[in-house]
């Protein structure tokens, strides 16, 4: 593929724009920085505040441990904490600076600021609403569809800002074309790619990645299971899968480093990319190797990923797993028919484990997830394949990821708002 060829540069400026950093799971970060940017447009510290929020969100937020905040949970905390120590121009790294004083203040806000947490009904998977009010003054600020997209602001009733969320983000003048991806084009891309391109984004996700996976093996984060996976044996399929699952345990149960995420999602972005890492180290493969394998590995996570959406009932890590096994698919030096054939094969085996919000579970399907990706590569290498006709399989790869994705964002519409009921009763 050309570097001036439309396909290359977009390609570029996707990974651009996806593969950045955050610190925390980011539904209560994306919390976390419209309640910053609100207090802000305030100019006040909140006395009050209001914060409506979709059910994929509440879902999300409901049961994992937010970064800087003594080990709190949930909205309010997620919200409070953004108000009181958040950076509103730092984004998904909103609270990643907090100060001391205001951490040792949290929990003395949360007494004495009254936070009335509320579902709300909309089109958009991702919704965010935050209301704030001091001294006769009052400010809100919107997100919605992307954790960082604000589009609509707020003061004391005037409009600062008011952008439809309903459109699509792919149709706006700024955005890349995410319709150009496909395996095809993702496996050329990889193969010609000028690195000098890519390096500095995938060179952070790779040392990013790596230490927070490094810190969830060397001390104590939720349930473990990238150490208990470590007990089990040596070999590389095993340590692949406990990197990509400690990078989760820490990062789930309130690890204050950041990582560089993959389509809106931190334990994606670890999926995407750790396993890869630890195959290209055992593969004794060069840098550039690993690094067009990690163009495989985070491209196709985001090909899978456009038709399902942000936020739903199925669970993203299974895309991802099968991102990762793509990318050690190219690492052994297969093509487009491996990376295809690994695609299918591993969709196939765990479509439809159910996103159930963040927490620590979310580091054990991460590493059923990675298992498949890799097992899917396997059955390539036997000449084994589920074929059309298999359940949701169809013939042709690009038709398989839309059958898939249509699982995802139709068929699982239903489970989602039963999922969302029952973490709320």
């Amino acid at each position: 593929m050309e570097r001036n060829d439309p396909v290359y540069q977009t390609y570029v400026e996707i990974l651009r724009r996806e593969l950045v950093c955050a610190m925390g799971c980011t539904e209560p970060i994306a919390v976390a920085y419209c309640a910053a940017k609100a207090r802000a447009v305030l100019g006040a510290e909140p006395e009050r505040m209001e914060v409506r929020a979709s059910g994929n969100v509440i879902k999300n937020v409901k049961s994992v441990v937010v970064p800087n905040t003594n080990g709190g949970r949930g909205i309010a905390v997620a919200a409070a904490i953004g108000a009181l120590g958040g950076d509103e121009t730092a984004e998904l790294e909103v609270i990643s600076r907090v100060s001391e004083a205001a951490k040792a203040r949290l929990a003395d806000y949360l007494a004495a600021t009254p936070i009335e947490v509320s579902s709300v009904e909309s089109d958009c998977i991702l919704d965010i609403i935050v209301s704030v009010y001091a001294h006769g003054h009052s400010a809100s600020v919107r997100i919605a569809n992307e954790h960082a997209n604000i589009v609509h602001i707020e003061r004391d009733g005037a409009v600062l800002l008011d952008k439809d969320p309903a459109a699509s983000l792919q149709a706006a003048a700024d955005e890349p074309d995410y319709t150009l991806l496909n395996v095809h084009a993702i496996c050329d891309f990889a193969a010609t790619c000028d690195l000098a391109d890519v390096e500095p984004i995938l060179r952070r996700q790779i040392e990013m990645n790596t230490a927070i996976s490094e810190e969830g093996l060397k001390h104590d984060y939720g349930a473990n299971i990238g150490k208990v996976l470590l007990t089990t044996g040596d070999s590389v399929r095993i340590r692949a899968k406990a990197r990509a699952a400690a990078g989760s345990d820490a990062r789930m149960n309130g690890c204050e480093m950041p990582v560089v995420i993959c389509s809106g999602s931190g334990n994606q972005g670890i999926t995407a990319s750790m396993p890869v890492v630890e195959y290209a180290e055992a593969l004794g493969k060069s840098d550039g190797e690993l690094l067009r394998a990690l163009l495989v590995s985070n491209l196709i996570t985001l090909h899978e990923k456009t038709g399902i959406g942000r936020l739903s009932a199925y669970c993203g890590a299974v895309s991802a797993g099968a991102g990762a096994g793509a990318g050690i698919a190219w690492l052994h030096g297969g093509g487009e028919d491996a990376v295809a054939h690994t695609i299918v094969n591993a969709l196939a085996i765990t479509s439809g484990i159910v996103c159930d919000g963040a927490k620590s579970s979310c580091a054990a399907k991460i590493a059923i997830a990675a298992e498949a990706g890799i097992f899917g590569y396997e059955m390539y290498v036997n000449g084994q394949q589920f074929r059309g006709g298999d359940g949701l399989v169809v013939k042709g790869v690009e038709n398989s990821i839309a059958s898939f994705s249509r699982l995802a964002r139709v068929g699982m519409s239903e489970t989602d708002k039963e999922i969302i009921r029952m973490m709320t009763e």
